[in-house]
């Protein structure tokens, strides 16, 4: 087979790639190289912005099975059939850092999913930890910029970080899971996925459960210490991406198990905390683990720029019978995941083909033009609904009057209780039960905080204290030795 013919953007044959137009034989180059200029040009715009957060990541293609019948639960078709496949995309992530950043730096790693199912893409935008830092949606952007650079240096802070988190108390819980080992997971094969915010599935029948997701690893849980996570920044910063596109290229196939959690309004009305709390875990105790499917990744992307780069999740990508709860922070995610794609990717990224739906070309009238629209734009068809041009309108079970809410717009935040050490505390009370956990969680935080100022350290020594005054103690200790005071 003849190599194919290299041409410029527009289709024309160039027969020299790097000869270029110039006045004689030693002058200045001609304007008129469209061919330089063509390249000049792309090459000055083959960069799109960075995400905000969850800049540095990995993906790769694979397929979901339905293993039990959960139809009781959940009404959506690609759950209707035990044995059911459907296919996915998983893109994983550190949230924090930049593009060229450390794949084992200290920090949460997202896990979202997306299905490509009969009834559009449902995008499970997860992360590897099952509680948050804050549960009020208008702390996010203050609270991603205290873990992010100092404006005037240019450098991360430990003051800065340490300084927003213990003034938000309701971020303990997160912080005591970062900071053990399990906030420098050993690969991204090796780290479960939780769904953190509740949501609402409801049958065919409209019956309703509020739900949360867990996919555990079936590689089981591995994690690396603050110093073998520090050398592996240092020596192959790499680490998770080469990890998972390695064990795929091998045929060593990771796999996750679903499960759902599931309590009634009835069971949310008398739960000791708000079921919309994204700080706060239910117990398995008291909402058993269900399990319904088993996803696998088996095919790594041909081309990271375009369909890991290019992907783009949102927890507002659903499909009939999954729907949002009134979780505050969850809702405003389903407006700013889907907005950052759109200034990232433009008006029409479902277009692009990792984000494409499998049930064809979308039909919606109205919704037309934009930059880069390459679908055909539905050709004459006319851009308005009216009863003139018949719509199929397919019907299914609304969740409508399942939850009414009275009274008028109302400015809110949650107020911080003593509470929020109570699972915390549990937390730590579990690490016990593995060797050395204890002390390398007071190890890694006294480590992160010895670079802040004495003042802010006090506070950090303080929060953890009320987590258990052993905890707090030892971290005091170590901390000192490392940064002792004038």
């Amino acid at each position: 087979m003849a190599p194919p013919q290299f041409t410029n953007s527009n289709g024309q044959p160039i027969p020299e790639p790097f000869a270029t137009q110039r006045v004689g034989q030693h002058g200045p180059l001609l304007l008129q190289d469209f061919n330089l200029i063509d390249s000049l040009a792309h090459f000055d715009r083959e960069r799109i912005p960075e995400r905000v957060v969850h800049a540095k990541g990995s993906g790769a293609y694979g397929v979901f099975e339905v293993t039990d019948d959960i139809t009781d639960i959940v009404g959506s078709a690609f759950l209707d059939t035990v044995g059911k496949k459907t296919r996915i995309f998983t893109r994983f992530s550190t949230v924090g850092g930049e593009a060229g950043s450390a794949d084992t730096a200290r920090d949460p790693r997202g896990f979202a999913t997306k299905f490509y199912t009969e009834e559009g893409n449902l995008d499970l935008v997860y992360n590897n930890t099952p509680v948050f830092f804050i549960r009020d949606p208008s702390k996010f952007p203050h609270f991603i910029h205290t873990q992010k650079r100092n404006p005037e240096t240019h450098l991360k802070d430990a003051n800065m970080f340490w300084d927003y988190l213990t003034s938000n108390p309701e971020s303990v819980h997160q912080v005591s899971i970062l900071f053990s080992d399990r906030g420098t997971p050993a690969s991204y094969r090796e780290m479960n996925g939780y769904s953190g915010h509740t949501y609402k599935w409801s049958n065919k029948k409209g019956e309703w459960h509020y739900v949360q997701v867990h996919f555990i690893s079936d590689q089981g849980i591995k994690t690396l210490n603050n110093e073998e996570a520090g050398a592996l920044a240092g020596s192959n910063p790499d680490y998770a991406q080469e990890d998972l596109f390695k064990n795929i290229a091998a045929g060593n196939f990771p796999s996750w198990t679903a499960y759902v959690q599931t309590m009634t309004a009835e069971q949310a009305k008398a739960a000791p905390f708000s079921v919309f709390d994204l700080t706060k875990v239910w117990p398995h105790g008291d909402y058993p683990l269900r399990r319904f499917g088993k996803f696998t990744l088996n095919e790594n992307p041909k081309n990271y720029f375009a369909e890991v780069e290019q992907a783009a999740f949102s927890p507002a990508h659903t499909v009939p019978y999954m729907e949002p709860s009134a979780d505050p922070v969850l809702q405003s995610r389903l407006f700013s995941y889907s907005d950052t794609h759109r200034h990232r990717l433009g008006a029409n990224y479902t277009q692009i083909p990792v984000n494409c739906p499998v049930t064809g070309r979308v039909y919606n009238p109205h919704m037309r033009d934009g930059a880069m629209n390459v679908n055909g734009n539905l050709g004459a068809t006319p851009n308005y609904l009216a009863t003139s041009n018949p719509i199929e309108f397919r019907e299914y079970a609304l969740q409508e009057d399942q939850e009414v809410w009275h009274g008028a717009a109302t400015p809110f935040h949650w107020k911080a209780t003593d509470d929020e050490w109570k699972q915390a505390t549990a937390l730590y009370n579990v690490l016990k039960k593995y060797p050395n956990q204890q002390a390398h969680l007071a190890h890694n935080v006294a480590v992160h905080v010895s670079a802040a100022d004495a003042s802010i350290q006090d506070r950090v020594f303080e929060y953890f204290t009320k987590v258990h005054p052993e905890l707090g103690a030892a971290i005091r200790k170590e901390t000192l030795e490392l940064s002792p005071r004038k």
